[in-house]
């Protein structure tokens, strides 16, 4: 069975973790398939506007994707949702637990979503879990 679905759960704080996951959100959109993505844990922080809190490299692909100003994954989660047909959805726990607000999210964060929607929507097609 074949899907142009792209489920990818975000969970990691780490620069490498998040880009990647931005990579496959931004080229699947542009690439024509349904991207959803699932924002929770310790990737949360990095969806707050007008956050400063940089995400630290994991290794050394993290300090050259710095040094070489890669663009920032949260530019290439934008641009998957800009471009594509991709929706960054918030853990709706994480958002409770944070006690933030819609206003709070970056403009290219979709409404908090839950964790048992996000798995009967990716119930068909590609998951990926960073």
């Amino acid at each position: 069975m074949s899907s142009d679905r792209i489920s990818v759960m975000v969970t990691a704080g780490s620069r490498e973790q998040l880009q990647m996951a931005a990579m496959v959100a931004s080229v699947g959109a542009v690439s024509g398939n349904d991207v959803t993505v699932f924002v929770s844990m310790n990737a949360m922080k990095f969806f707050v506007k007008d956050s400063t809190e940089k995400a630290p490299a994991d290794g050394e692909m993290g300090v050259l994707l710095e040094e070489k100003n890669a663009p920032d994954f949260k530019e290439l989660f934008s641009q998957a949702v800009e471009y594509g047909d991709a929706k960054i959805f918030p853990c709706s726990m994480a958002v409770d637990i944070m006690g933030l607000k819609q206003d709070d999210l970056e403009s290219f964060v979709s409404e908090p979503l839950g964790l048992t929607a996000f798995l009967g929507d990716a119930s068909e097609g590609q998951v990926w879990h960073f």
